[in-house]
């Protein structure tokens, strides 16, 4: 198994599904700078990363609807990490589940390298 070690100032996780996202922005020490669900659309995202696009990495599950994101930051010049679904389970898989602290879950293996 790979990890993504690269370090970035922010870091986002999203919880990716096909009429919602939850994304949340950790900066470089591990505070939650934004925790936010908004539609997927490519325009709600935009406008949500714009103030930390600079120095940003997008983490994402590996599921059905994960294209749109990663065309998007490609086109947008963001960094974009897509995780292997299976292995982010066994990593951070725990008693309690939901959006908001999958979204988070992503963000802090993104930020401590241990993203698959």
């Amino acid at each position: 198994m790979r990890f993504y070690t690269k370090q970035h100032h922010f870091y986002c996780g999203i919880d990716l599904h096909a009429d919602a996202m939850y994304a949340c922005i950790l900066n470089s020490v591990g505070e939650v700078v934004v925790h936010k669900n908004i539609p997927t659309k490519p325009k709600a995202f935009l406008r949500l990363i714009k103030p930390y696009r600079e120095r940003l990495v997008v983490g994402c599950e590996c599921m059905f609807s994960w294209y749109w994101l990663a065309d998007l930051c490609a086109d947008e010049e963001i960094d974009f990490v897509l995780g292997h679904a299976l292995y982010m389970r066994a990593i951070h898989g725990g008693k309690a589940k939901n959006d908001k602290i999958d979204s988070h879950k992503i963000a802090v293996l993104l930020r401590g390298g241990s993203f698959p």
